[in-house]
């Protein structure tokens, strides 16, 4: 042990004898609760991500009876705080908008309260990174609890994905080739459990990544929300908290460069959603240890994809990934690739932590010998287009596209392209490469997950599944396709992208890990000269705020005044 009683956060607010400290424990004492509660205990924040309406986390509802459970079993004082939910379905425009909002939130809610260490539940997309973010900036020891995978889909007795089985039947709706009866029985199948996607889209990525960098209990982020071992881990994760509080286990003294860059190469083998590297930069910058567009692309010439999960696979999901033996088990095959020294929640290295993992179906989780995919999941192109970036996932997209050089069809906004492409006139050709812009970081505004630009319905009739696409939007990590995302920098703000006209060229090279725009420089300088910014998305309000301060997807699309270079660290708060 390194802290002693009187030497815990809480102890400012509980423990001197003053008027202001008899305030603190008579309205605990209000609540029911007494010094037996509180006295030389680790009081421990839980902050709650669960409401009415996030589908992902409502059984956090229990859950965090289980979290407390362990905490009071390890001698600590649980108090639950509830955090915006950020249902990823539901939230408009986008839950990206409100990411730093939680981030914020959670990072207050640590350091304005009594507690000296805290219990995130998230798992829902935005949740990891949002409350990761804000608990590394707070400072105190925090442990991840991830919300988990829900139960496969069933339709007819086919195995449905989340998210990806949504687009490929919504293809087929608009073909013609499913009733409106049919449709209804998908919509009750596809999602029938609390958890979150059940394929690698950005929920299980985040979760996955979370265990990486080590802030999970030793494979937590795989365990099925319905499955009985999830309150277990709950509970584990309630009593670990507490010895960490003991043992002083701050982010500052555990994190590290090496912490993050675990994170990047399980995301490549995980076949990860492309919203990981806007998240896990954001991450590591909180944490002082930047990392970059350019770790990403260099993990994904030597990493391959092994989860042979959908949309990366073709095959299996979540609950496959656990029973072959979930996150540990890739690990362990990936070891080569890892850190092993770093320090993890538990107390131990990631090492020790995948030292007897085992993998109990290779066809599930693949030897390094027999890949789904022999690069990593991303690659991240630049040229005159993108200068700082842009983002495609070529496990997930027609091989015949990784090179392709086609005119573009460009759209200013997602109304017009929604109308344009069910219309069946339409002058366009699978060769074409579909623009939409303005629906990055400020011109979303959030940048949206509408990267997945829906294939013409006249194309579709044809039979053509797949085309190129190019936005500075992001996508949602189930879906799959030759989508080229988070355009840097965006449209909205000037960047290349704003430039292009209908009937250009645009040449991309994913080997060669380039996009260009065929047009002369002259000409671009005429266009960019003819310019004119677009209207502010907002005028008032936190909108506003947000569109003054976001920076860039490259740069992790945090807020300037967050990042841990901005300032001096914040002070304890004053009690007097």
């Amino acid at each position: 042990m390194t802290k002693t009683p009187d030497s815990l956060r809480s102890a400012r607010w509980f423990a001197p004898d003053d008027l202001r400290a008899f305030g603190h424990r008579s309205r605990f004492m209000q609540m029911g609760y007494g010094p037996e509660d509180w006295k030389g205990k680790p009081v421990i924040a839980i902050i709650n991500t669960w409401s009415d309406v996030n589908q992902c986390h409502s059984h956090f509802k229990q859950r965090v009876e289980d979290v407390k459970r362990g905490v009071l079993q390890a001698g600590g004082f649980p108090l639950e705080l509830p955090a915006i939910s950020l249902s990823e379905p539901i939230v408009k425009p986008t839950t990206m908008l409100y990411r730093n909002l939680l981030a914020i939130e959670t990072e207050e809610l640590i350091r304005s309260h009594p507690v000296d260490g805290a219990v995130l539940m998230g798992g829902c997309d935005k949740t990891t990174p949002g409350l990761v973010m804000g608990a590394v900036s707070a400072g105190l020891p925090f442990i991840y609890v991830p919300a988990g995978p829900m139960l496969r889909g069933n339709w007819k007795g086919k195995v449905l994905g989340s998210g990806s089985d949504s687009w490929k039947y919504w293809d087929e709706r608009r073909a013609g080739n499913v009733t409106d009866a049919q449709w209804l029985e998908l919509e009750g199948g596809i999602a029938r459990s609390h958890g979150t996607c059940m394929t690698m889209g950005t929920a299980a990525t985040m979760m996955g990544i979370a265990e990486s960098v080590g802030l999970t209990l030793p494979g937590a982020s795989s365990i099925p929300a319905p499955d009985a071992n999830h309150p277990r881990m709950c509970a584990a994760s309630g009593r670990r908290i507490v010895e960490m509080i003991w043992e002083d286990l701050t982010p500052a003294k555990m994190l590290t460069r090496a912490h993050f860059e675990n994170g990047i190469m399980t995301a490549m083998a995980m076949g990860c959603s492309t919203n990981a590297i806007i998240h896990l930069v954001a991450m590591s910058r909180r944490a002082g240890c930047a990392i970059g567009l350019e770790d990403f692309d260099a993990a994904s010439r030597k990493v391959p994809v092994i989860a042979n999960i959908r949309p990366s696979g073709d095959t299996y999901l979540m609950e496959d990934f656990y029973y072959a033996g979930g996150l540990p088990a890739m690990l362990k095959r990936i070891e080569q690739y890892l850190k092993l020294e770093v320090i993890t929640v538990n107390g131990k290295s990631m090492g020790e932590n995948i030292a007897t993992a085992e993998v109990y179906n290779d066809d599930v989780i693949r030897p390094l010998s027999n890949p789904i995919y022999a690069e990593g999941a991303l690659a991240v192109l630049r040229g005159s287009l993108a200068p700082n970036g842009v983002v495609i996932k070529p496990s997930a997209c027609a091989p015949n596209l990784l090179k392709h050089t086609g005119p573009a069809l460009v759209f200013d906004d997602y109304p017009s392209m929604k109308k344009a492409v069910d219309d069946p006139d339409l002058d366009v050709t699978a060769e074409h490469i579909l623009v939409l812009r303005n629906a990055g970081p400020q011109g979303g505004p959030g940048m949206p997950e509408w990267g997945m630009l829906p294939i013409p319905t006249k194309l579709v009739k044809q039979g053509v599944r797949d085309m190129l696409r190019l936005s500075d939007a992001r996508m949602s990590g189930t879906s799959y396709g030759a989508c080229m995302l988070h355009c840097s920098p965006e449209a909205y703000i000037g960047g290349p992208l704003a430039l292009v006209k209908t009937g250009d060229m645009i040449s991309v090279d994913v080997a060669a890990r380039t996009i260009h725009l065929e047009v002369s420089e002259d000409e671009l300088a005429a266009r960019k000269a003819a310019w004119t910014p677009p209207p502010p998305r907002f005028e008032r309000g936190y909108g506003w705020m947000f569109s003054k301060h976001i920076l860039q997807a490259d740069q992790g699309c945090d807020f300037d005044y967050l990042e841990t270079d901005f300032g001096a660290p914040v002070a304890e708060p004053d009690i007097f």
